[in-house]
């Protein structure tokens, strides 16, 4: 199961990104030149307004498609092939020290047919990195790779991010508008993207991608580096900049400058990726020894109002759609909160180690909302969860939107969230075999967190509702495994469909705990 398990994988990229390759409007025929000619990237003078000028210009043009088509023999890899061409280390950038990065770039082929364009930026000037098939290596079942100048399909940036001695995977830009990172030992997991547009929506997603990068060459012994970023898709162009420092947690500032080709009414800003097949909160239709799968189990959020809010993830059986409508959010992101090994029961994947994301605002994003989207899967090499910011304004074609975000990879979560009782387990099941209508009981663990006053005080109260069915039951109490406070009650659905269901739990003591959020649907 591990080898098969591992290989469909692909390092996590793969799979979530065939969606939207296969969505690419049209493709163009490859040239049968040698050597073409980049369409943005260019030798010469560069500076901060570079990408942010092309963008704009390219918004007034039609949208242009990237070809898809390869050359023979790689059109139609095979993922063992694909998987047998691989960087050449002795042509890794910036393999000199003092230099804290390196940099490999990363092959077209398989899924991965849409060639972007990359440039070094060192003193102001950008030089523009041609692909040559001695860049990469072959083994024994990958083809031999085309001569002509076919372009990249990404790259990757290495940073001693575990141990001063070695150069582990800290970033990687591939597929659309995909990029993903992780903090210190930590395995990659949930994945970012540039834009999401029409996410969820009955006429189909689009899917921008990244059609250039210029990756600033880093100051010798420097722990910060500075990507920036094309955005094209038929609705937008943009332009981006990713300032990147790896460490025990990896930070990414983002910042972001869209023109838009139409009115722009379903815009995904900062959305994230990622899976969730199976835990105690739901194990419909599961046939696997393992007792959970996924790579995040929870969206958590810092809304305008000060409240911290947990909704747990679920696998549905139809397509859902939650909308947490906010003010000025002060953060949002796909957590991974449960971090036993013994609890996956999988040491091949190690779930316990996939990265959390927390997005933070720069500036006041006014109204909006953080949007989440639940897709029926039943594979896990399929990421079917999407979180992002949709603002409540249309951006009208023809104006600029701008906007900007902190992105933040690793095994922690906001410092204010730490400090509140958080809730670390959802579980359900049926309630009364005997009762004339099938009921739920619902289970949920908290922290524990020190008493004020260094002994046990009173139980919390909770209050629990729902918009349709009728909560009873409802029982405080302590874990004595975990010596945190427990909530369970009983949803009678009462002939309802769907009921969104909040709990609060309020402390005489000054603790605050977050609310707790589900969407409960009749399966």
């Amino acid at each position: 199961m591990g080898t098969a398990l591992a290989a469909n994988r692909l390092d996590k990229t793969l799979a979530l990104v065939v969606v939207a390759l296969t969505t690419l409007v049209a493709v163009a025929s490859w040239p049968s030149r040698a050597g073409a000619q980049p369409l943005f990237v260019h030798n010469g003078p560069f500076d901060a307004n570079t990408v942010v000028e092309l963008a704009q210009s390219l918004a007034k043009v039609p949208y242009v498609p990237p070809r898809t088509t390869l050359p023979e023999p790689i059109d139609n890899l095979s993922f063992d092939q694909y998987r047998d061409i691989r960087f050449r280390p002795s042509a890794t950038i910036w393999a000199e020290p003092p230099h804290r990065f390196r940099l490999q770039l990363l092959p077209l082929g398989f899924l991965f047919k849409s060639p972007v364009e990359i440039a070094l930026v060192d003193h102001g000037r950008a030089e523009h990195l041609r692909y040559r098939a001695d860049l990469f290596t072959t083994g024994k079942v990958a083809p031999t790779l085309p001569s002509d100048d076919i372009g990249f399909s990404g790259f990757r940036l290495l940073y001693p991010i575990n141990d001063a001695r070695h150069f582990n995977e800290a970033a990687v830009f591939q597929g659309a508008s995909y990029f993903r990172s992780l903090g210190r030992d930590q395995g990659f997991g949930l994945s970012a993207r540039g834009l999401a547009l029409r996410t969820g929506d009955s006429g189909g997603e689009e899917f921008p991608i990244f059609r250039a990068f210029w990756i600033e060459t880093p100051a010798r012994g420097s722990s910060r580096l500075v990507v920036h970023a094309l955005l094209d898709s038929p609705s937008v162009a943009g332009a981006y900049r990713f300032e990147i420092e790896p460490g025990n947690d990896t930070g990414m500032l983002v910042q972001a400058l869209l023109f838009p080709r139409v009115d722009l009414d379903q815009i995904g800003v900062a959305p994230e990726t990622s899976m969730f097949m199976f835990s105690q909160n739901g194990r419909r239709n599961v046939d696997d020894f393992r007792p959970q799968v996924h790579d995040s189990d929870g969206l958590l959020m810092m809304n305008g109002h000060g409240e911290q809010i947990w909704r747990p993830l679920a696998n549905p059986a139809k397509l859902q759609i939650s909308v947490f409508g906010d003010h000025g959010p002060r953060g949002f992101g796909l957590m991974q909160r449960e971090r036993n090994a013994a609890d996956y029961q999988d040491f091949e994947s190690n779930f316990e180690r996939r990265p959390n994301l927390w997005v933070e605002p720069v500036g006041d994003w006014g109204p909006g909302a953080v949007i989440l989207v639940e897709i029926p899967s039943d594979a896990e090499i399929h990421d079917n969860i999407v979180a992002f910011w949709r603002p409540r304004a249309v951006i009208l074609r023809g104006t600029q939107f701008r906007t900007s975000y902190r992105l933040i990879w690793g095994g922690g979560e906001p410092k204010a969230a730490v400090s509140r009782v958080r809730v670390v387990a959802t579980a359900h099941g049926r309630a009364d075999a005997q009762a004339p209508t099938p009921q739920r009981r619902f289970v949920i663990d908290y922290s524990p967190t020190p008493e004020p006053h260094g002994r046990r005080s009173e139980p919390p109260h909770a209050t629990v509702t729902a918009t349709a069915g009728k909560i009873k039951h409802v029982v405080v109490s302590e874990n004595p495994l975990t010596h945190g406070d427990r909530v369970t009650f009983v949803l009678d659905p009462n002939g309802a469909e769907l009921s969104e269901l909040r709990v609060d739990l309020k402390y005489d003591d000054g603790r605050t705990a977050e609310v707790w959020l589900y969407r409960w649907t009749k399966s």
